[in-house]
């Protein structure tokens, strides 16, 4: 270590120094709000690049990213040809990169992006071991995406077929008995999603709602029966845990399954929004660190992970429901912090995937961007493209699955994809 590095470290505070081992410094400009938007290209190298004289996303920034969506693609193909070819999950196996190309026809409406889904798709058919049932890392991703990419190609029966055998899952989803936690990667809030995404894509009916609804009602006693037992049924009416710790963020944690709880496809009754869910997410509001951050279990008092899976980066889109459901402005005040926050600690040293990464967490600013219409978040979304455009260049740690969905370039791929289309991204396989 360098002299002048080592007087630096001393000079800052433990956690200072946590957070830059965590994260890299952000070295762009923030969003200038009263900045003129120049319609000359040679004026915008200090100024609110990348949008042109309208503020619409520049055609020039546009032709960057597409540029780099293809060499990146070029490259995880390539790199997928080591993989292992037994993983069939959408977290890091074939499931994910068939999300991917799902993606990249609903953008393009190229008929050769649903072609690679389907062979991908089939990949994973061949797979499946029945051990898990969540969207993430379970049978039901792949067979809610099989289902949506047969619908596509108006392979009616396949299509049909995929969808029974995922209602099929709900057996262990609802038996008492089962050890099925209840968070989004392992869990039922991760089933859930899998039949919301369905009905999503496919049409309102293709799973009844009463097959939803008792996916929720599993959920929300699950929920209230932690609560008793740990005497916290006042303050936060709905507990969960996984592996014995009450984890927070939007992988294992409340927020994840709250959000989930609060997606109108899942119709839960107002009532027990109002009694049960609102409560709850406002106890989780209040374990929020004074940096605008939150811990990654209510144990935990260490203010270090600002991910998607752990931190304010998945709390955020909690908060967002939160203000679509119950229409104070609170929810949506918090989950602007969130977004400054993310800002300045969210470039991930960790990778630019969307679980622990820069990918991930600029998901963040597309879906306040949605929530309020402020092109501050737009602008700090491509900010966050930008630095993927430079992939694999920042000297990040390199995932143990680099070209996946969750962990690596695929993810990257998918949000890339998305900051030139805002107006319909979604966080893959979370946000409906």
């Amino acid at each position: 270590m360098g002299e002048n590095m080592s007087k630096r470290l001393k000079l800052v505070t433990g956690s200072e120094a946590e957070m830059e081992e965590r994260s890299f410094i952000n070295p762009f400009s923030d969003w200038e709000q009263s900045l003129p938007v120049s319609s000359d290209p040679a004026e915008h190298s200090g100024g609110n690049e990348p949008f042109d004289a309208d503020g619409k996303i520049s055609e020039a920034f546009q032709k960057k990213v597409q540029s780099k969506i293809k060499d990146l693609l070029q490259q995880m193909e390539e790199g997928l040809k080591t993989a292992d070819p037994h993983d069939f999950s959408t977290y890091t196996g074939w499931t994910g990169i068939a999300l991917l190309y799902l993606q990249l026809y609903r953008a393009s409406q190229e008929a050769c992006h649903l072609q690679r889904a389907l062979d991908y798709v089939k990949r994973t058919l061949r797979n499946l071991n029945g051990r898990r049932v969540t969207f993430l890392c379970g049978d039901a991703g792949p067979l809610a995406v099989a289902a949506v990419v047969h619908h596509h190609l108006q392979n009616q029966d396949e299509s049909q077929e995929c969808l029974t055998k995922l209602l099929q899952l709900q057996r262990s989803v609802l038996s008492p008995d089962s050890d099925v936690p209840d968070e989004l990667l392992y869990g039922r809030a991760g089933f859930l999603y899998a039949l919301l995404y369905v009905n999503r894509e496919i049409g309102p009916d293709a799973v009844d709602q009463d097959t939803i609804s008792k996916v929720v009602s599993v959920i929300l006693e699950s929920g209230k029966n932690l609560s008793k037992e740990e005497k916290k049924a006042e303050r936060c009416p709905l507990l969960y845990e996984w592996h014995k710790k009450q984890y927070v963020g939007a992988a294992h944690g409340l927020a994840g399954i709250y959000y989930m709880l609060m997606q109108p496809g899942a119709q839960v009754h107002q009532d027990v929004l109002n009694e049960l869910i609102r409560p709850s997410v406002d106890y989780v509001r209040h374990k929020k660190f004074r940096s605008g951050n939150y811990p990654s279990s209510l144990s935990n008092e260490s203010d270090r992970l600002v991910h998607w899976c752990h931190g304010a980066p998945g709390v955020l889109h909690m908060l967002i429901m939160a203000h679509k459901v119950f229409g104070e402005e609170k929810y949506l005040r918090e989950a602007v912090d969130c977004g400054d926050l993310i800002w300045q600690r969210g470039l991930l040293r960790k990778g630019y995937g969307l679980c622990h990464g820069s990918a991930g967490n600029g998901y963040a600013f597309l879906s306040l961007f949605h929530a309020t219409q402020d092109k501050k978040h737009l602008y700090r979304a491509c900010k966050f493209a930008e630095w993927c455009l430079d992939y694999g260049t920042h000297g990040c740690r390199i995932p143990d699955r680099p070209y996946s969905l969750f962990e690596g370039m695929a993810g990257a791929i998918h949000y890339l994809s998305d900051v030139i289309r805002p107006e319909a991204s979604r966080f893959p396989a979370f946000e409906l």
